[in-house]
């Protein structure tokens, strides 16, 4: 390396250091990424919200960190199922589940921006977005309708937000509980928040999750806004959504310690940023030719299919028969994560569940192989009936309700 090179080099590290210490000591920015966990202090995370409540009812609210569909196929509390998120998206079986549960006499209380179009088509309702005159200020005035609830001024999100409220609902099922104005608040007020009753329970949607966050509580005296949307749930038990967040409620990144300190972070870019330097002025200098090494060819399968041929050959098709189960029985602790060693209902549920076949497929898969691993005469056609009952369960796996060709 020439002395020029060498100045040119040294000139762009000092340059690179100065970058990074400038940007470690600006002040960090307000972070208003939509969170809406329990455990973020962000403005848009939930943490006051969810603390105050766990504190003034602390063995009412419990904490769900799984599906819906999980917890609802296990033995559920009875009460309000509380979703709060940018986004609530819940379709298909899971749907059903939650809209069984509330018919039951449970609540459902959902506060979004976007409900999932399958449950905005079951109960007739329709989303729309506000778009200010400017084209830039959305900040709705938040109010509820009760006379007990509402306030003499509506409270004002003083951040733009998204303005989303109901342009479409069935009047003669579903009651209005509160609205949004905007800009005019005579002309512009827009339905923001209702009841629904199904079957003998409740659903309550709300279009201003932001309600619930942090900045909104702390601004005078919002957080009675909120009292009064919780006045409808009573007092039953809350079952409070962990799963359906936009935020981490936990972080698998080891690497989380040193991105989540702006110092630690520039000191960690620096390191790669070096390196990456060293490698490309140091490696074509020293680089060797790689030879290139054949790696060894893989033979397991035409070793199965010697083995198998022998089997067949000496018409062993019971032993046959009962590797090709202990194989399937790996396949689903591999696949599924389910304990073969004990096989019951809810072995059969799960399994039904996870690989999209249904339940009644397979119990006579299983009704099949417990049937050939009794009968020590099995012979050839009952060997291969079993082979392509396995087969066709393994190929329908997620085309549930398909039928085997």
């Amino acid at each position: 390396m020439n002395k020029t090179y060498k100045i040119a080099f040294g000139l762009f590290i000092l340059l690179v250091i100065s970058l990074a210490w400038l940007e470690s000591n600006e002040p960090e920015p307000i972070n208003w990424t939509p969170s809406y966990t329990n455990s973020d202090k962000i403005p848009l995370g939930s943490y006051i919200f969810y603390e105050t409540w766990k504190d003034n009812q602390p063995d009412r609210i419990s904490e769900i960190r799984i599906p819906p569909y999980e917890y609802l196929n296990d033995a559920p509390e009875n009460g309000t199922y509380f979703f709060l998120n940018n986004y609530v998206n819940l379709e298909g079986d899971e749907l059903d589940d939650i809209l069984n549960w509330v018919s039951e006499g449970n609540t459902l209380f959902i506060s979004a921006y976007n409900f999932g179009e399958k449950l905005q088509d079951t109960l007739q309702v329709e989303l729309s977005s506000f778009i200010s005159m400017d084209g830039f200020k959305t900040r709705p005035k938040l109010n509820l309708v009760n006379s007990n609830l509402k306030f003499e001024k509506a409270l004002e999100f003083d951040h733009d937000l998204p303005a989303v409220y109901f342009n479409k609902i069935d009047t003669l099922n579903q009651v209005i509980l509160g609205t949004s104005s905007f800009e005019n608040a005579n002309e512009n007020e827009k339905v923001n928040f209702l009841r629904t009753s199904f079957g003998d329970g409740k659903i309550f949607l709300h279009t201003v999750p932001q309600a619930f966050s942090n900045y909104f509580l702390l601004q005078k005296d919002n957080y009675k806004y909120n009292k009064g949307l919780l006045a409808y749930l009573g007092n039953e038990k809350i079952l409070w959504d962990s799963y359906y967040k936009s935020g981490k409620s936990f972080f698998t990144s080891p690497l989380y310690i040193l991105l989540n300190n702006r110092a630690l972070k520039w000191a960690y870019y620096f390191v790669i940023i070096a390196a990456i330097l060293f490698i490309l002025f140091e490696g074509k200098r020293k680089q060797r030719a790689i030879p290139i090494v054949e790696p060894p060819q893989n033979k397991s399968f035409e070793f199965t299919q010697t083995m198998s041929q022998l089997y067949i050959e000496q018409k062993k098709y019971h032993e046959l028969g009962l590797k090709k189960i202990a194989l399937f029985m790996e396949y689903i602790r591999n696949k599924y994560r389910l304990d073969s060693s004990s096989i019951n209902e809810r072995f059969y549920i799960d399994l039904a569940g996870k690989s999209e076949n249904s339940l009644e497929q397979t119990k006579a898969l299983f009704v099949k192989i417990f049937n050939f691993q009794k009968n020590f005469e099995n012979d050839k056609n009952e060997f291969f009936e079993l082979t392509n009952s396995i087969n066709t369960f393994k190929k329908d796996d997620g085309k549930s309700g398909t039928k085997p060709e």
